[in-house]
């Protein structure tokens, strides 16, 4: 009878074994088809900022992240979810070095969206990697990137909260500007040195703006699969005169450019101008990032500007 109790439990132990793997496995559907992803992932390497910011928004820091655009890092928003902890750099967004990959010896690869097919198969040699399948331009397609990325790393309860986090802070800065009585049209302009860009309505950053009752326009020079407009001219910039404008640069490049533009009359004579409602941004934040922690930061950034 003991020895029959004892195969039993034994038994009892392996299924219970069987049954926490098979919760734990998900397939997930990506860019490139099913991909398995078993257990809680401990050595993650993210190759896209938004993937990054999911990521620390689940409460992990990857061992490796690609740097932001227009600098030599992560985002400057990013810093302060690092603590003593960085991310190696795995080069640029379009130009992944794929030897630094290896060398961290990953369990999950988070990717963008446009990894293209070669560069897939050489990183899914090496771990399994999530690329998310590409979608219309879409201000809210941020969360179900962040979801699909929280699937992969086995903290999708810690992802949607953070996603509720982001509504809720909206929600109530937006109560806070109606009561206030601010609002009217807002363009989003990124200043690069060869002049400025609009920005699409369609984009994350656009729909943070919309969310809390300013209408976002882009003066029909942006198409509905573009991300921005081509350069406007200074002769042009009364395209983006609307009630708020937020200006974007990357560097010091674009800071400079800027700088020399508003001596120009055609910057200063604009009514958003004079109405000193022109609000300069971080690019790295504003025109380039993505994920719950860079929308909590850009809803910071509208509440210091609007509700001073």
């Amino acid at each position: 009878m003991r020895a029959v109790t004892l195969r039993n439990g034994i038994i009892g132990l392996l299924l219970s074994g069987c049954l926490v793997s098979a919760a734990q496995a998900r397939t997930l559907d990506t860019a490139y088809g099913e991909v398995d992803v078993t257990g809680t992932p401990e050595r993650v390497v993210t190759l896209y900022e938004g993937a990054l910011d999911a990521s620390l928004a689940a409460g992990v820091t990857p061992l490796g992240a690609v740097t932001t655009r227009g600098g030599d890092n992560v985002a400057e928003y990013v810093e302060a979810h690092l603590g003593d902890e960085r991310p190696a750099i795995m080069g640029v967004v379009r130009e992944i070095n794929i030897e630094a990959v290896l060398e961290q010896r990953p369990d999950l690869i988070l990717a963008p969206a446009r990894l293209t097919e070669e560069q897939y198969q050489l990183l899914s040699r090496i771990a399994p990697t999530v690329v998310p399948p590409t979608q219309p331009i879409a201000p809210d397609n941020w969360k179900a990137e962040a979801r699909l990325y929280g699937n992969a790393l086995n903290r999708q309860d810690a992802l949607e909260d953070a996603i509720s986090a982001v509504d809720q802070r909206a929600a109530e800065l937006a109560s806070a500007l109606d009561a206030a009585g601010v609002g009217g049209t807002a363009f989003v302009v990124r200043w690069m040195p060869g002049g400025p860009m609009v920005m699409s309505k369609n984009l994350f950053t656009a729909g943070l703006v919309a969310q809390v009752g300013l209408t976002v326009e882009d003066a029909g020079l942006v198409g509905e699969r573009g991300v921005h407009s081509d350069i406007l001219s200074l002769e042009n910039l009364s395209q983006v005169d609307g009630d708020w404008l937020f200006l974007a640069t990357l560097n010091e490049d674009g800071q400079e450019a800027l700088a020399s533009a508003k001596q120009s009359s055609a910057f200063t004579r604009l009514d958003v101008v004079q109405r000193e409602q022109v609000v300069p941004v971080n690019g790295q934040l504003w025109t380039s990032a993505n994920g719950p922690l860079a929308a909590l930061a850009i809803l910071d950034d509208i509440e210091a500007a609007l509700l001073p």
